[in-house]
């Protein structure tokens, strides 16, 4: 079976880039709206930049079993024995449930002490902080829910439901966003930053039980839960506490960055998160051409075809590597149009467009990270993962990240320790999988 193809990628990867914007998007939006606030839009909009960061680190830590779950069902299905894992899926699910719950729950407690004591977070700033992760964290559930499912459609090779649901759960965000922050006249009230987190929360609840809705409809994966365990839960636990202690790795370099903005100032927050979210846009963006890494990557290891896997490989790397680059263009020519749309704010823009260009610059490093990782996950190498990103983030990002906050660089020395940290991990990636996965280095299938 040819799997890379153009048109078998794209079938793939056009579908997932939809799917896979979506989360960024809710942030985005929820930036751009909160911005254009006139009251304390300064405040809001580190607010939010803080609460996204801990929101995306809870999603990115546990959300994990999406990728796990992705992986074994490809391999199986590569390997022509798709039948005997259809009962994984629900246990995998439920775990996450459960796991899920009981971080809403312990979040929700300990929220004043996490953005005062991590992130400095004081006064104004943290009174909008609070409110609005409380009631966003509540569709935290719903996302690890949706997370799973989407793993579940992608090791079957259908990108197309998760982008459907996608769809939907973006336009009601962008529409309730609209209404619920600044109110209808005589009808609904202007909610300030709740209506943000209200908007949010009501589109991560309704694609959660879309996700169960086209589970239910166009797959043969029952929910029901076995009482014996499935053999492969072992495997999927193994492979999802690799990803988490990767994710914890990945979140320290994230909440790191966001605390030195934080430290800087709040108009450097505030710059830092609009920066940030174009680059999560960015990045999931190019994510999709990694979901056909992982999907496509996953059944061809599967099925033991090294050599179209390498193939694979190469035309992943090179589709991500147009796509940075235009994406790097298309953001120099509209560079100060794009932080308009976030904020008016003078003293928050010129910080921003100070630093902008970084962003720009680490377009062709994300691609071949995102690419290459979901290539990686596929393939089941999640220890690797796990030691190259503790190794990137330990050796890489944060020595710099103190280096050039010593040489007063300020955020754009936080920007370029990012791009130190893409770095090893685009390079250690590229040698990895050269010495393993070349085909004259492969003996036997």
């Amino acid at each position: 079976m040819q799997l890379t193809s153009f048109k078998s990628i794209n079938k793939i990867a056009i579908p997932a880039i939809i799917a896979g914007i979506v989360e960024p998007i809710l942030s985005a939006t929820d930036t751009a709206i909160v911005g254009n606030i006139p009251e304390n839009a300064k405040e809001a909009l580190a607010a939010v930049g803080l609460v996204g960061i801990v929101l995306s680190s809870l999603i990115w830590i546990f959300g994990q079993t999406r990728s796990v779950i992705s992986s074994v069902i490809s391999q199986y299905l590569g390997a022509g024995k798709i039948a005997e894992i259809k009962t994984m899926p629900a246990q995998a699910i439920a775990l996450n449930i459960c796991i899920s719950l009981i971080l809403s729950t312990t979040t929700f407690i300990f929220a004043e002490p996490i953005f005062r004591l991590l992130f400095k977070a004081e006064g104004q700033t943290l009174d909008y902080c609070l409110q609005y992760f409380n009631i966003r964290i509540w569709g935290y559930p719903f996302s690890l829910f949706l997370f799973s499912i989407i793993g579940v459609f992608s090791g079957l090779q259908n990108t197309f439901w998760p982008m459907i649901i996608s769809i939907i759960g973006a336009t009601l965000n962008i529409v309730l966003d609209i209404i619920l922050v600044y109110g209808i006249d005589n009808y609904i009230p202007a909610m300030h930053i709740e209506g943000a987190a209200w908007a949010s929360l009501i589109a991560q609840i309704t694609m959660g039980l879309l996700a169960l809705y086209f589970l239910l409809k166009k797959t043969d994966i029952s929910l029901k839960i076995s009482k014996n365990i499935h053999p492969e839960m072992k495997r999927i636990i193994g492979m999802t506490l690799n990803l988490i202690i990767r994710a914890i790795s990945l979140n320290i370099a994230i909440a790191l960055a966001g605390r030195t903005a934080s430290k800087i100032g709040e108009e450097f927050m505030a710059a830092h998160t609009i920066a940030w979210n174009i680059w999560l846009f960015s990045a999931f963006f190019i994510d999709g051409y990694a979901a056909a890494g992982k999907i496509f990557g996953g059944r061809l290891y599967g099925a033991k075809d090294f050599n179209q896997l390498n193939h694979l490989v190469k035309k992943l790397s090179l589709y991500g590597l147009i796509i940075g680059v235009f994406l790097m263009i298309l953001g120099g020519i509209f560079y100060y149009p794009i932080g308009q749309i976030f904020t008016q704010e003078k003293e928050v823009l010129l910080p921003f467009y100070g630093v902008f260009f970084m962003v720009l610059l680490v377009q062709p490093l994300n691609a071949v990270a995102f690419i290459l990782d979901g290539v990686f996950k596929g393939l089941g190498e999640m220890k690797f993962l796990r030691n190259l990103l503790l190794i990137a983030t330990f050796v890489g990002f944060i020595p710099s990240l103190y280096l050039f906050q010593y040489l007063e660089l300020k955020l754009v020395g936080v920007w370029i320790a990012l791009a130190v940290w893409l770095l090893f991990r685009c390079l250690g990636m590229i040698i990895y999988f050269k010495k393993k996965f070349s085909p004259s280095t492969i003996t036997t299938f």
